[in-house]
This record gives structure tokens, sequence and C-alpha cells, in this order.
């Protein structure tokens, strides 16, 4: 099945109406949806290092942070996935030197971390150094995690990057994906890196030297990129010119920003109408992995840019919105995505120091539902919610055994939902998870499955829904504001 349908039939219609005050009051009455699953009708395949997170490259000026004795930050990690995607890079990795002698530099942010970066305001340099690659590569070993590696090409020079590639390709080893060289290089012109008319042809000539600099001391070395702000023009650009020379397509986004407009809103999060919605960029992406026959990773990704907003993005709206982000990608055919944090960040799925300890906020656990999926194959799955306004998502998987899950996001704010899932042979017992909060607009008391996560990163399910197919279908009801991941076993 081509990718473009199994994403139109996969995904719910985009008509919306304004949603209604974030607490869980609901009209009277369930609405009621149909979700019909066709096992026949494969889509694309959930890589099992589909989960990522995303850090600033000035973090690594603090090595105590990605280090196998923050046994914290390494359960909360790990309980995430248990394989993933490190994405080291940012704003900040343009303002990163590599130092093999230096001492650690002082980072930004606060104690030993450094938060996302806003990208604006003047930049502070900080300096990597072997320290803090030895203690990354021993983080990755103890996460079972792999890394995506940005280059600093805004400051940097061909041969820096060349010294700093050794280095880290032959410390982290096969826990290197691939180098990225530059950070957003199309935002350049914007934020002074380079002059007004900076354009792609530039940055094609620059990523060549830096590109032709690090294989000449390297190469085997791997490259991704072109790591852009979203501008889908130069990832096809890139893709046609670079194919060759790389092994993964990469870009970001943001579906929100500034967090000083005051239009940015949970509303405006969750809704389908939102201008900067991601479906409006899918054809591109996949036109880019069609005609280089490359995979395409998100790898920096959140709510709003510029480090996010408080009341929108620390809230359980964003678990709703992460949740489902996430599966939509994978529906397009994405091979992973990476959620960008880091220190106390409003966005940021884990918050926290080596000093105070560490966190999940709401995000991490939409992210934690929909890495539930993962290691698995998706499967067509065509929802009817008329009433919902777009607001219910729907999307389904088949694993080897042909043990089947569906992951339901209610994103109103106050029209619950009765699901009928319907597939041929559906019968037998079923299990459901639910995420839920009090509040969209919440920012505690989240769960999934009725439990938290632990201080160590630990999830286990304590309250489950019981459910039960019949004939071919399942009713289950998914509460307004709330989602529900459902494992069925049986089909005959």
């Amino acid at each position: 099945m081509k990718r473009r349908e199994f994403l139109r039939s996969t995904l719910a219609c985009a008509a919306v109406a304004s949603l209604h005050p974030l607490g869980r009051a609901q009209t009277s009455g369930e609405m009621t949806a149909s979700l019909q699953l066709d096992p026949a009708k494969p889509g694309p395949a959930i890589d099992a290092e589909f989960t990522g997170l995303s850090y600033e490259t000035a973090q690594l000026a603090y090595p105590d942070f990605f280090a196998a004795t923050n046994g914290e930050l390494v359960g909360y990690v790990k309980g995430l996935a248990k394989r993933g995607v490190l994405r080291i890079g940012g704003n900040t990795s343009e303002y990163a030197f590599w130092s093999p002698e230096a001492a650690p530099a002082q980072g930004h942010g606060g104690p030993g971390i450094a938060g996302p970066d806003k990208g604006h305001g003047e930049h502070r340099q900080t300096q990597t150094t072997p320290t803090a690659i030895r203690n990354l590569r021993e983080f990755l070993d103890a996460t079972g995690w792999r890394c995506l590696y940005g280059l600093n090409l805004g400051k940097g020079t061909p041969e820096q990057a060349a010294a700093e590639a050794v280095f880290v390709a032959n410390t982290l080893g096969d826990k290197l994906i691939a180098f990225q060289i530059g950070n957003e290089a199309d935002l350049y012109h914007h934020n002074g890196l380079r002059t007004p008319d900076y354009a792609y042809a530039a940055f094609a000539k620059e990523w060549r030297r830096f590109f032709d600099a690090v294989r000449g001391r390297l190469p085997e070395a791997k490259f991704a990129g072109p790591d852009v702000s979203g501008t889908e023009t130069w990832v096809r650009e890139f893709a046609d010119e670079f194919g060759k020379d790389v092994v993964l397509l990469t870009s970001h986004y943001y579906a929100e920003g500034p967090p000083t407009n005051p239009d940015m809103t949970i509303e405006r999060l969750l809704s389908p109408s939102n201008p900067r919605w991601i479906g409006k960029n899918i054809p591109a992406l996949q036109a880019a992995m069609a005609s280089s026959h490359l995979p395409y990773r998100l790898d920096e990704t959140n709510s709003c840019y510029a480090g996010g907003k408080q009341g929108v993005s620390n809230t359980f709206a964003s678990a709703l919105w992460a949740g489902d982000l996430m599966l939509q990608m994978a529906a397009a055919g994405a091979s992973g995505i990476n959620f960008h944090g880091g220190g106390y960040g409003w966005y940021a799925p884990i918050v926290g120091d080596l000093q105070n300890g560490f966190t999940a906020r709401p995000e991490y656990y939409g992210i934690l539902m929909a890495a539930q999926m993962v290691d698995s194959r998706l499967i067509a799955a065509q929802l009817e919610a008329d009433g919902m306004d777009g607001l219910l998502t729907a999307y389904a998987s088949s694993s080897a055994n042909g043990a089947m899950k569906v992951a339901l996001f209610n994103k109103s704010a106050d029209k619950a939902v009765s699901v009928t899932i319907k597939a041929a042979g559906l019968a037998g017992p079923a299990v459901g998870y639910r995420l839920a909060a009090p509040r969209l607009d919440g920012t505690q008391d989240v769960t999934f499955a009725g439990s938290v996560v632990g201080a160590d990163g630990a999830w286990r399910p304590e309250i489950t829904v019981q459910l039960s197919a019949a004939d071919g279908a399942l009713a289950c009801s998914v509460p307004a504001g709330s989602a529900l991941l459902v494992e069925m076993n049986d089909r005959h």
C-alpha cells in the first residue's frame, strides 16, 4: 500500500472547530465513532529505534550529565524505550568547540544543565572534551540507545570538525548512527551566522567542504542531513544532491511559536487546522524519501519553539499532541522522531539536574504510550468520527504473531467518544491502557494505565480496562481529553 494512501486512510479528517474550556466537563452523552481495521493492508513498519530525544550540544560541557553514573537519567531514557536515538545538536552546536585538552567549560541554564536554546540573544561558547565523549559512550551503553551527533558548521572549520569527528567515531563506535553538519542552516541568514542572502547553494558548498574534511580522515564516516528548521525545499534539494553521501534525511518541526504570542494556545496546539500542522509538510518529505530512497527522521521537534510556552508545553495537552505526532510520523513512513528538551525547558519531556534529580513531564507519558507500538507494522485503519471535528485520531499496528494494537487520541476538551473497532475475525478479550489527567491544561497527576513513572523511570500498568470483542467488533470509550491504547491478541 502506498504511503500517501496509507496516511489518508489512517488519519482522522482535518476539519476543526474551536475547543471548549479545558476541564473535564463533558457534553451530555458520548459521541460515536467507528474504526475499521484491515490487517491485509500493511503500512510502514515502526522501527525499533523510532523513539528519540534531542539535547543541546552545550550539555556536553557538563560531562557528568550524559554519563552512566547519572543513573536516574539513564532510567528515564531506558524506561521510555529499550532502544532509541539520542540526538546531540541544536542551536548551541554552532557555538560548541572541540577541545582535546581543555577542562569542561561552563554551560548555561542552571547547575550542570543546558536547557533548550531560545534562538536569540548572545550565545556563550562551550567546549566539548574527550571526557564528555567517553561518558556519552557509557551513557549510551547503559541505556541501549544510539546517537546522532552534530558538528559545528556555523562557527567552526572543516579541520576542527574532522578532528572532533575522529575522536567521536572512535569512541562511540557502533553507538554512532551518523554525523550531522550544521543546525538549521536555512535560518543562518536570519540569526546572524551568515549574510542575509545566504541560501541553499551556499550551504551545499560549505557542507561539501566539511564532508570532504571528515571523510578525508574517516573514510567510513556516515552522515545525515540537512537538519534544517523545516524548509522542505532544502530537504528535497539536499536529497537530490547528497543522496549518495548520506544514510538519513533529517529536519525539524515545531507546532507553535513564538511563546510570547498570545495566540499560541492549547487549542491551537491540538487543532489540525493549526497553520503549522505538520500534515501539510508530509507530502514533500515523502517525495524526498521516494526520490532518494533514503529514510527520513524528524530529529528535532516539540510543541512551541524558543524553549516552549508555560501553560501549553508543560501541560497534559502536550502528552496527547506528542503521542499523536509520533504515530502520525510513523504512518507517513518516517524512521523516527526526537523530542527536543534539556534542563527545565517548558517542553522538555524529562526535566531536572544532578543536584535535584529528574522527573517526567506530561509529554513523557504521551511518548511512552506511542512507544508501545514500536517494532511493529502499521495496518490500514479507517476512522469515521462525525462531530469530533478532527480531534479524534486513530492508529493500528500488527506484530509478527498477529496481535494488534490500536491507539486512540481524543483531543477534544468536552466530547467523550465511544469507538467501535472492527476487524475480520476479531474476538475474545482485550485490554486497554488509559492515558489520562484531570485537565488538559493540568501539569500534574498524569497517569498511563493508572500508573506514574517512578523516580528511576520505571513504569508498569496498574489499572487496565478489560474489554471483549465479539463478531468482529469491540467497543471502547475514550473520555474527553484522554487517550487509550488497546491490545487485542485474538483473531479467528
